[in-house]
């Protein structure tokens, strides 16, 4: 069934009320034409009934002569048949009705009757006498006067048949163009506008301010263009980003070579230079792939005290901290929905720059709270924190604000990879300033208690096998 404003149910009401218009003007005007061209003028009736009212007065005030008078008189006004005759059908004047003329009595109209267009002679009309309607009444053949103004029939046809609807059906059209045609013309403006590498072009607010199918069409539009803009400028400023990055590295290797290193020392400069331009590639092309991968991942019930201890394993191995300086505030209590690759990547990655960016005696915290259907997670490190209006700078790809943290290494791609991760499997992750350091908070959706329940046998082994290289 169509959905409160769909575009049904306005094409509906439209065609329904043209419909019902044209229907209602026919009627009306039909009605109307009729009564003009089929019925005798509010003139007419009135000039017979004082025809009637004159013949009554003559009856009474001579009889017979008078109407004879009367009769010669009108006779030679009009030009027509007239008689006065009684209620047996006959003459009150002095002459008789010929046999012609009583068979026309046979069929008489009174003045309220239509008059039939096909007819070829005249009708002939009776009007009771007005004040006693039982002595008498007027009979007459209808003048040409008087007949209904049959020269405008042709004249109204054309009006009401073929003016009107005309004129309605082309408001009906303008309609229609307005509420589809206008609305897909844009969506054409706006994909020409991409066709000529115009990504910023957007559709009209006309359009994606509707609630139809047409406006959500719009908004998807819209929504695409950001998205191919996006990626397409990420693109460009990875490319750019990538080969700057690369420079370096290379220039390095080229000095080596050039110098008189011995063996040995050129071995490991190579290997250390080739290792960290692979981690650069790695990096950025994961980072590029999750851009540009946008369908949801598979989610499970995740224990996150569980898989901050195994994170925490392989990151005391990698920096020689101790587990005691990675602390967990979560007990088992706290059941997430995501992906397990990927949300152990995120945090991994977090962890990583905490560490990286603390002093070596510092401390790096986990916590979390349960908000609703979520879970607000956040990783606290002792490096000082960032300035404020670079918060958001720092998840941007190759993002490495000298002079604000202590610290070097990396590439500054791990929280952009973090934060698309987290995306990717409903989550988010946003940055805050500490007294001591920075705060990266993630929200991911909770796992129900049912679910949750299901999932209590995956240890910290299990979940450590389960998870794939990335």
């Amino acid at each position: 069934m169509p959905g409160r404003y769909s575009l049904f149910w306005k094409l509906a009401v439209l065609l329904v009320g043209f419909c019902l218009l044209m229907i209602a003007l026919s009627w009306t005007w039909g009605r109307q034409m009729e009564t003009r061209t089929a019925f005798l003028s509010s003139t007419a009736r009135a000039t017979l009934e004082a025809y009637a009212a004159d013949a009554e007065q003559a009856w009474r005030g001579g009889a017979e002569a008078a109407v004879d008078a009367w009769l010669a008189g009108m006779r030679r006004r009009e030009g027509v048949w007239v008689g006065v005759i009684g209620h047996d059908l006959q003459s009150l004047g002095s002459l008789p009705l010929s046999d012609a003329e009583s068979q026309h009595l046979t069929a008489l109209r009174g003045v309220d009757w239509p008059i039939s267009r096909r007819a070829t002679q005249p009708p002939w009309i009776k009007l009771p006498f007005p004040q006693d309607a039982t002595q008498g009444s007027l009979v007459i053949e209808l003048p040409q006067r008087l007949m209904p103004q049959r020269h405008v029939t042709l004249l109204w046809a054309v009006v009401i048949n073929g003016l009107i609807p005309g004129l309605l059906t082309l408001l009906f059209c303008v309609g229609l163009y307005r509420m589809l045609i206008m609305p897909l013309n844009q969506l054409r403006h706006q994909a020409n506008a991409w066709r000529a590498n115009q990504l910023s072009a957007r559709v009209a607010s006309t359009t994606t301010c509707r609630r139809d199918e047409l406006g959500e069409l719009g908004r998807a539009f819209d929504d695409m263009a950001q998205r191919l803009q996006r990626t397409v400028t990420l693109q460009q400023q990875l490319l750019r980003d990538l080969s700057h990055e690369l420079r370096t590295p290379l220039s390095r290797l080229r000095v080596a070579c050039d110098s008189e290193v011995d063996e040995r020392g050129l071995r490991e400069r190579l290997s250390r230079e080739v290792d960290g331009m692979q981690r650069l590639v790695e990096d950025a092309l994961q980072l590029a792939w999750l851009d540009a991968e946008q369908s949801p991942l598979a989610r499970e019930p995740i224990q996150v005290q569980a898989l901050w201890e195994m994170l925490v394993e392989d990151a005391c191995f990698e920096s020689g901290w101790s587990a005691d300086q990675l602390q967990c505030s979560l007990d088992g209590s706290c059941w997430v929905l995501g992906n397990l690759n990927s949300l152990a990547q995120a945090l991994e990655n977090i962890l990583r720059n905490a560490i990286r960016h603390s002093p070596a005696e510092g401390v790096i915290r986990l916590g979390g709270r349960r908000s609703g259907s979520l879970w607000v997670l956040w990783i606290e490190d002792q490096g000082g924190g960032v300035a404020k209006g670079e918060l958001e700078r720092i998840f941007d790809p190759f993002a490495r604000l000298d002079g604000s943290r202590p610290g070097d290494g990396g590439f500054g791609l791990g929280l952009s990879i973090a934060r698309n991760a987290l995306t990717r499997q409903g989550g988010q992750l946003w940055a805050q300033n500490t007294d001591e350091g920075l705060r990266l908070l993630m929200q991911l959706p909770a796992a129900t208690e049912l679910i949750a329940q299901g999932y209590k046998e995956h240890t910290l082994r299990d979940m450590g096998a389960r998870r794939l290289p990335v």
